[in-house]
């Protein structure tokens, strides 16, 4: 079998990982589209609790990632840290299934579930200690490859979660098979992962948690940071427009919808492994400025599609755009603070953190003066602010 995988997949660490974040995609794939049926319908909770719910878990999760990234990066392995937090996922799946109460929800919404959700950027600074020493090309192909697993989550259990409770009164099931998703993460880390005695000097030198906040929001790394929010937040838009878009301008049925999205969630993982061999001939931001005019030319001509046929015609495009857009900015954050794997890494939640906020501006402000499809157009120009920094920051880097 390991004859079929790239040299640089053979690595028992990438590969348990892979499966780690494979686990974890699953967990999130599982439940994310069901939790405001649960939390909203099913529970109780009002509109607005549940909007201030989200915003402060997600917040809650930039800090945990950020100080759990730091207290990895000074112990010097992440494994421990890595089984811990998926202990807190199973406890926040299995909570909300086993006690279906607003309380619950709640606390697990805001306590447990931020602090599993850190799990992505350890993984992948668990996944960046492994690949030191490689070349640049083989890191962007393990951290395209890692990538993809969340991307083939999404292509594949939605569609089975959905099937499984076609009958059910209840979405409730949806957090058990998280739950025991979580438990099988745990179980993949605890059993195959190769243990680590741990990183070198440079890695483990010791920064207070202050510290470690004050180097993340450093005008250096900060502007970088918000470049690719501000790309990334595209992504987000596009989630909130594409099915009012599909069902308004386009003429088209709810039915496409959920079609549209699987079509472009698979070419997603297909071009998300031709990104990563893309980078073995440009460098990050290069890759990262193409993929995102790529994107940027969707959005525009989402903005003009008037009938079914443009929407499929363009998951080709969206397809290539969205692949980039997923898994070039990991690698290029991740080298914000490259000597820092655990920190670097949580940049990942940060970048997820804005990008969602700014989306939400992008929503509001581009509704309020415009149609849905106007709001595409004008999501396309925040992607090309966005790269106009990011180019500019390279630049100046580069003059240094």
């Amino acid at each position: 079998m390991t004859r079929l995988l790239p040299d640089v997949f053979r690595d028992p660490t990438i590969r348990v990982s892979m499966l780690a974040i494979f686990a974890f995609g699953f967990a999130g794939a599982a439940t994310s589209p069901y939790q405001s049926v649960v939390g909203i319908r099913e529970l109780g909770l009002s509109n607005g609790l549940y909007s201030a719910l989200i915003f402060c878990a997600a917040a809650v999760n930039v800090v945990v990632s950020i100080l759990l990234g730091n207290l990895a990066d000074r112990i010097g392995e992440y494994r421990t840290m890595m089984l811990t937090v998926a202990i807190f996922g199973a406890l926040g799946y299995g909570a909300v299934y086993i006690v279906p109460a607003q309380a619950t929800f709640v606390l697990s919404a805001l306590f447990l579930l931020p602090i599993y959700g850190s799990l992505n950027s350890l993984l992948f600074a668990n996944v960046r200690v492994a690949t030191r020493g490689m070349e640049r090309n083989d890191v962007a192909t393990v951290n395209s490859g890692v990538r993809a697993m969340i991307s083939l989550s999404w292509v594949l259990v939605p569609g089975i979660t959905g099937a499984l409770l076609v009958n059910s009164e209840s979405m409730l099931p949806a957090y058990l098979f998280a739950g025991l998703a979580c438990a099988a993460c745990f179980g993949l880390i605890a059993v195959f992962l190769p243990r680590q005695n741990g990183t070198d000097a440079a890695a483990t030198r010791h920064l207070s948690y202050l510290a470690a906040l004050g180097q993340v929001i450093s005008p250096p790394v900060f502007v970088r940071v918000i470049a690719v929010a501000l790309i990334s937040s595209t992504l987000h838009v596009n989630g909130a427009i594409l099915p009012l878009v599909v069902t308004g301008a386009a003429h088209g049925t709810v039915a496409d919808i959920g079609v549209l999205v699987g079509i472009v969630a698979l070419l997603e993982v297909i071009f998300i492994v031709v990104w990563g061999r893309a980078q073995r001939i440009m460098s990050h931001v290069t890759a990262l400025a193409v993929g995102t005019v790529i994107y940027v030319i969707y959005l525009l001509l989402l903005g003009l599609a008037s009938a079914p046929w443009h929407m499929y015609a363009l998951t080709l495009v969206s397809g290539i755009g969205a692949a980039a857009l997923i898994s070039i900015p990991i690698t290029y954050l991740q080298d914000l603070i490259a000597e820092r794997p655990g920190l670097g890494s949580a940049l990942i939640s940060v970048n997820i953190f804005l990008s969602a906020g700014l989306s939400a501006l992008l929503f509001a402000l581009g509704t309020a003066v415009s149609s849905y499809s106007g709001t595409a157009i004008i999501g396309a120009f925040a992607g090309l602010s966005g790269l106009a920094m990011l180019l500019y920051c390279d630049g100046v880097r580069r003059r240094r």
